[in-house]
């Protein structure tokens, strides 16, 4: 690893404690009120905005040390279920959106409780019982990272759907994220994996700020042996899929 991405590393990695700190600051101050006093419900609301941001910038240092480490071969094989990754990368998402989806997403119990919940929200998740309970060998962390970038893309361009599709094929895992939202012109599907390429908004009529997001995803699906493929055209919605190969562990 060179000089320049070690220091870059060490910045990121230093960003995690202040961030820590206003987490729980915030946090005692929204839960302690025998403690801290009581506070208006206007500056209630702008504690859960300011901690909502909070786990925002968490979220990009976590996002980023990972790069870092998939740059530099770094992989963590472990065993975990697909529902973990699912739920979690979810949760993540809705944390930082409605926190009150996330925290039934915590209570979910059962695959059909989950994709009730996720529906409230015009989520749809498809994927087999046994595939949702299966144990899976491969870098979770990654995954997780890859299977939250492209929800939220997805729910952040939508009209009003998402679908997330699982499957298992060849001893692969897949994952493949639609929206329904103004989709991404032929001509522009090789340059949006290109860092900080924006589709042009009178293209699409609103601005598709993928940027970095898509770039580091192809990095991490390629890092980890998959491949991406991308099928979309204007005003058609936009269709991710994701294949990794899944280890013996």
């Amino acid at each position: 690893m060179g000089r320049e991405r070690i220091k870059i590393d060490l910045l990121i990695h230093d960003l995690k404690v202040p961030i820590a700190v206003i987490e729980a600051g915030l946090t005692s101050l929204l839960r302690r009120p025998e403690k801290y006093g009581a506070v208006t419900e206007k500056q209630e609301r702008v504690f859960k905005r300011a901690l909502r941001n909070t786990k925002v910038l968490q979220a990009l240092v976590n996002d980023a040390l990972e790069l870092g480490r998939a740059r530099e071969g770094i992989v963590n094989y472990a065993r975990f279920q697909v529902s973990d990754i699912i739920e979690q990368a979810l949760i993540e998402i809705f944390d930082l959106t409605y926190d009150d989806i996330s925290e039934k997403i915590k209570t979910c119990s059962h695959l059909h409780q989950f994709k009730e919940v996720l529906e409230t929200k015009d989520v749809h998740l498809i994927v087999d019982e046994g595939l949702w309970c299966e144990e899976i060998c491969q870098d979770e962390a990654k995954v997780r990272q890859i299977l939250r970038n492209l929800l939220n893309n997805a729910l952040k361009y939508r009209r009003s759907r998402v679908e997330l599709k699982v499957d298992k094929k060849d001893n692969a895992i897949l994952f493949a994220v639609c929206d329904d939202g103004e989709g991404i012109p032929a001509a522009y599907h090789k340059r949006i994996f290109e860092c900080y390429f924006q589709v042009n908004s009178t293209e699409t009529g609103s601005v598709r700020g993928h940027g970095l997001g898509l770039a580091g995803v192809l990095v991490l699906v390629e890092d980890l042996g998959g491949r991406m493929t991308l099928e979309s055209d204007q005003g058609q919605g936009t269709r991710f899929v994701v294949e990794i190969p899944l280890k013996s562990c």
